[in-house]
């Protein structure tokens, strides 16, 4: 008998094809608004456009003091919602997150930046008394998917789902269906964006898995 070499078949990318099962009734997927820019093949790791790019401060009561807020910058780990500074005396102040998680301590006059928000506290004329406070209220972002990417500081830098198919929203914002929970996929056949190294690979899987979706 002679052997007759033959060509290896190169499977596509197709969609669903990197799934390996998912909960019952397609429990494990939804829908959602690609956003434009992206042409996203099936399997790629996406985040999703929580947060947005400003915020805006305002007393939460009536303060004795009359400082003022200098620009407020938005970045990565910011939550959209109100954070909350409240000052314990003239010149110290604490904040907390939308979820009131402390994420630091702050001095008036002196710039401030934890749990993705940076501002610098202007002493007015009259000085802040304890109990004095503030909410900086984090825009939310138009909740949109996109390739998850290391680089983000919009909410999609954090792994949110798996793009079940090619979804073109290369010119216009496009729906597809996302792997959004309760799913396993073979880790393999995963489709990342160029920045995402090992290290933020690995976070991203972890972020995957506390949504139930394991890679093998």
């Amino acid at each position: 008998m002679v052997y007759a070499p033959q060509t290896p078949l190169q499977e596509q990318w197709h969609a669903g094809g990197f799934l390996i099962s998912e909960s019952n009734g397609r429990q494990s997927r939804e829908r959602g608004l690609f956003a434009a820019g992206n042409r996203v093949l099936p399997g790629t790791v996406l985040g999703r456009q929580t947060v947005g790019s400003t915020a805006v401060a305002a007393p939460l009561g009536t303060n004795v003091g009359n400082g003022t807020f200098g620009q407020i910058a938005v970045g990565a780990g910011a939550i959209a919602g109100a954070y909350a500074v409240e000052f314990d005396d003239p010149t110290h102040f604490v904040v907390s997150d939308p979820g009131g998680k402390e994420i630091g301590h702050g001095v008036a006059g002196t710039a401030f930046s934890a749990g993705g928000i940076g501002f610098t506290v202007t002493v007015g004329s009259t000085a802040f008394a304890a109990a004095d406070s503030f909410t900086v209220t984090v825009s939310q972002g138009p909740g949109k998917w996109v390739p998850c990417t290391a680089t983000a500081t919009d909410g999609s830098q954090v792994a949110a789902g798996i793009s079940f198919g090619l979804v073109d929203a290369t010119l216009n914002d496009v729906n597809g269906t996302i792997i959004a929970r309760g799913a396993e996929v073979n880790g393999s056949e995963l489709v990342w964006d160029a920045s995402m190294n090992p290290t933020s690979i690995a976070t991203a899987l972890a972020q995957l898995s506390a949504r139930g979706i394991v890679a093998r």
